[in-house]
């Protein structure tokens, strides 16, 4: 499900399954957590298009699209924010700026619904059940956002902030497993800093979401090989997301990170994106953009030993094989 309706797997091309375009983490970072530029984000997404990108999934849940989208309270005739955390989701304007963006660059944009990970989770979360927080969820998946008649495609990302999962993240990720099993969307999850993705997959299990419908996220935030094989041993999709280019030394390390899980026969559940979300990762701040990922990173894994195929695997079959019902 795009923000322009239901599409073929196969008509998807090739995939970001991690990305932001509006997005508000002023809580952590002031001087370069909102994303908000209209004009900015067209240039990113055409140049997107221009390296060969097909869709891009968008991440941003509900507590970090406040203010994340140009002109949110509609003062200069852009659509008024859905008045979170009352709707308990995405806000209008930040869904109506994304779905706009997709009919302007032709990259299809699938929005993620559900809630982030401390400390962005609103306080009211504790006062909901978690079956009133997964009915949500499903709303978004099922009907369509609130103010909007763009539905979700996908639920996260949700997850764990320190090397624990708090109570009230658990809430969240209990309610992101309860949506995926009455709409059998995908849940994508966040874990950076710590190897939590094995406890995040744990609670989602327990729920009853299969491993194969889960992606963890941040794999390459996370050095440890043992922790990489132990998840792909249970079965879920490992994403290395935040492949932004940077120094030798940390490209290396992406590749050999990947090359590992190949030689050990998980070619199949490795998923590449950048994780674009803040202002120093735009190409016209010096970043990464959204092309980096195929104009840089794949050759370099060519240059490791990977075929054609098999870098045309990790962008298309593999991102359409894990979004998709």
């Amino acid at each position: 499900m795009t923000t322009g309706g239901a599409v073929a797997a196969a008509d998807l091309g090739r995939v970001l399954p991690h990305e932001h375009v509006f997005i508000n983490e002023m809580i952590e970072d002031r001087a370069g957590g909102l994303l908000n530029d209209a004009g900015v984000a067209e240039l990113e997404l055409a140049a997107l298009v221009r390296a060969g990108g097909g869709t891009l999934v968008e991440l941003t849940t509900a507590e970090l699209t406040a203010g994340a989208a140009p002109d949110p309270r509609g003062l200069y005739g852009g659509p008024a924010a859905s008045g979170f955390p009352e709707d308990h989701t995405r806000s209008a304007a930040n869904v109506a700026a994304i779905a706009a963006l997709a009919d302007q660059t032709g990259i299809r944009i699938v929005l993620g619904t559900g809630h982030y990970r401390d400390p962005y989770l609103a306080a009211d979360l504790d006062r909901r059940s978690i079956d009133e927080t997964a009915a949500d969820i499903v709303r978004d998946l099922v009907e369509g956002f609130p103010g909007t008649d763009v539905r979700a495609g996908i639920i996260g990302e949700v997850g764990a902030d320190k090397w624990f999962v708090s109570d009230r993240e658990e809430r969240s990720i209990r309610a992101a497993g309860r949506a995926h099993l009455a709409t059998g969307a995908t849940v994508t999850t966040h874990a950076s800093k710590w190897p939590v993705g094995g406890d995040v997959l744990d609670i989602l299990q327990a729920e009853g979401v299969p491993p194969y419908r889960i992606i963890t996220g941040h794999c390459s935030t996370i050095d440890i090989p043992e922790y990489h094989l132990d998840l792909a041993r249970r079965g879920t999709w490992l994403q290395f997301d935040t492949i932004r280019g940077g120094s030798a030394p940390i490209v290396d390390r992406w590749v050999r990170q990947i090359m590992a899980l190949v030689r050990a026969g998980y070619l199949d559940r490795v998923l590449l994106s950048h994780d674009v979300c803040v202002k120093s990762h735009l190409a016209v701040n010096g970043g990464c953009g959204y092309a980096y990922l195929f104009e840089q990173f794949l050759p370099l894994l060519g240059r490791a030993g990977l075929d054609e195929g098999e870098l045309e695997q990790l962008v298309t079959s593999n991102p359409q094989r894990a979004i998709c019902n």
